[in-house]
């Protein structure tokens, strides 16, 4: 038994070196049994789905392997390959991201959360609503793991103040000898007239709705990426499968999404919050009717340390305000674009030049140059005026240091990936064998899409997702002819749902770090969380989607695929058959 243990850990210390040995050797039948081109394509991307699960090689690494192994294989040519890695899809992606390093660097993300903080009020299942929505508002335009990383520590702030230290807290929540008296926090001596019984309950009550403030924060920052296209990958990885496939297609863009997205955001935050209010202790009459007692006493203390906090920062500068500016006018020129329901702002261009892409550079390319402090005229004509330097309000090594540079490396490797799929016709191929899913009805089909991609999200990281099965599934409403948008949609804002364990996204592993939360609490929130996401999805396809993307028909811009597959099996057979006469 020793010995097993003992070959079992070393096993484990080099398992990320064996699954990279191993899996190339174990999937080489691939190769001989399937057809010649789509054997070779499903041959990468099953290399490529293990190590990203397994995270064998960096996630950045392993998408720049369809770079080196599409071209040898014989599936697609260098020169096919790589304009893949830069898409403009990459461009709109990049400018959010650089908005969001501006946003950073002034601190403008911090004052919105305290001041959204300051106006929900301070009892608990409040603040958990003010946490969430500040999270979900703020993971929109920041990377979900930033928004996190700065939603942590305010959270801590507050709850310290409500509750007093964590470690205290566990201690009181064990014990059972009675304290007659505690010290405020100014010193004062006061006396604890309740019970040991009392005073242990209390504190576990006060654990349990620390736990749903650290838990609600990293579940309303992935709720939160879903409701713009530069919210999280999986959108843009959308979007760009559906330029790549569908070219006749151009119902999505960042107006069009946020529509229909914004309010499925809503909605499920809504029920999450009712949920882990619900589970977190936060659910009781006081939310409606104030009571004078020690919880009241604790909430005041926490009100002060909020406004304390956001009086520190502050009025606001010309740099926030200027960002703040640059910020809105990103928002709204995106919105306004080509919104579908109204006529926008790129009709006064050549049609189909100037995309979401275009809009975002031009804005963010501003930041670079417009300064941070406000130009003082009286400056020019006062020849005693000291030189002051002029500070942009951001500088490239900002923009170089707190961009994620990896994450465009992958949605690189996506866009490959579906091109290497789409031209190999391994799509098609997989397609044809999901005949049977047919029998299932559209409606019921999407939940089970939307479920199966929240679960396997737990288990790889949701751009690596979406990657594998976007393809396969966009080939299946192609068979069974129902419009892709029906299925890609849900399937695409699924993958962002992972939240029943600490390792399935940056932000659930950064708030179970914290060491607060255990596994079997994120696992109990998570597995409801994920119910109800994937009945708000089925509900918002079902309801305003269908009215917005036209889903109940097939469209025009898929038969043009369907066709040229048709023509291909018939030119296929066409050869076959003249090869067997000769």
């Amino acid at each position: 038994e020793m010995k097993m243990s003992v070959v079992s850990k070393k096993l484990w210390s080099v398992h990320k070196q064996l699954v990279l040995l191993l899996t190339p050797l174990l999937f080489l039948p691939l190769l001989f049994t399937l057809p010649e081109k789509e054997g070779k394509c499903l041959y990468v991307v099953v290399l490529m789905a293990m190590f990203w699960c397994t995270e064998a090689l960096p996630l950045a690494v392993t998408a720049m392997l369809p770079v080196c192994l599409f071209p040898t294989l014989g599936i697609l040519p260098s020169k096919k390959v790589c304009p893949q890695y830069f898409l403009e899809t990459n461009f709109l992606f990049l400018s959010g991201l650089v908005m969001a390093s501006s946003i950073e660097e002034w601190g403008l993300h911090r004052r919105i959360a305290l001041k959204v903080l300051s106006i929900v009020g301070v009892k608990p299942a409040w603040l958990i609503l003010g946490m969430m929505m500040t999270s979900s508002f703020l993971s929109m335009w920041l990377s979900n793991t930033a928004t996190t990383a700065m939603m942590l520590p305010i959270a801590n702030a507050i709850l310290e103040s409500l509750f007093g230290d964590l470690e205290t807290l566990k201690q009181k929540s064990c014990t059972t000898a009675p304290k007659k008296n505690q010290f405020m926090t100014d010193g004062t001596e006061q006396s604890d007239t309740r019970t040991a019984e009392e005073i242990r309950s209390e504190s576990q009550y006060q654990l349990k709705v620390w736990k749903g403030f650290l838990i609600c924060i990293p579940y309303a920052a992935s709720i939160g990426g879903t409701a713009t296209l530069t919210g999280t990958a999986p959108n843009l990885i959308m979007i760009g499968q559906l330029k790549s496939y569908f070219p006749d297609c151009d119902l999505i863009n960042f107006g069009s999404w946020f529509a229909f997205a914004f309010p499925l955001m809503l909605l499920f935050l809504f029920l999450g919050w009712i949920w882990i209010a619900f589970l977190y202790g936060g659910l009781n009459t006081r939310l409606c009717f104030k009571r004078h007692d020690r919880r009241a006493q604790a909430e005041a203390r926490a009100k002060a340390v909020i406004d304390e906090d956001y009086r520190k920062l502050g009025p606001i500068n010309f740099a926030e305000g200027a960002i703040s500016f640059f910020f809105i006018l990103f928002a709204v020129l995106l919105f306004t674009r080509d919104p579908k329901f109204v006529t926008g702002w790129s009709v006064f261009f050549k049609k189909g030049y100037v995309s979401d892409a275009v809009t975002g550079v031009i804005i963010v390319s501003i930041l670079f140059f417009f300064p941070s402090q406000k130009p003082s005229l009286s400056w020019w004509f006062d020849p005693q005026g000291s030189n002051t330097p002029y500070v942009p309000l951001l500088s490239w090594k900002k923009a170089q240091d707190s961009v994620p540079w990896n994450i465009i490396l992958l949605l690189g490797g996506g866009f490959a990936m579906a091109k290497g799929c789409e031209e190999s016709g391994l799509a098609s191929w997989i397609g044809g064998h999901l005949q049977p899913l047919a029998e299932v009805p559209p409606a019921a089909a999407v939940m089970l899409i939307t479920a199966f991609l929240a679960c396997f999200t737990e288990f790889a990281s949701n751009t690596a997702t979406i990657i594998i099965f976007l393809p396969v599934i966009a080939e299946l409403a192609i068979h069974i002819s129902v419009n892709p948008l029906y299925f890609m949609i849900p399937a695409t804002v699924g993958c962002s749902y992972a939240f029943m364990l600490p390792v399935s996204t940056p932000p659930n592993s950064i708030a179970f770090a914290s060491g607060h939360l255990m596994v079997k609490d994120m696992v109990k929130t998570g597995i409801v969380m994920n119910i109800l996401g994937v009945l708000s999805v089925s509900l918002a396809m079902n309801t305003w989607g269908v009215a917005m993307f036209n889903l109940n028909m097939y469209p025009e811009w898929a038969q043009s695929i369907n066709k040229s597959a048709v023509v291909t099996d018939v030119h296929f057979s066409s050869v076959q058959s003249l090869n067997a006469t000769l």
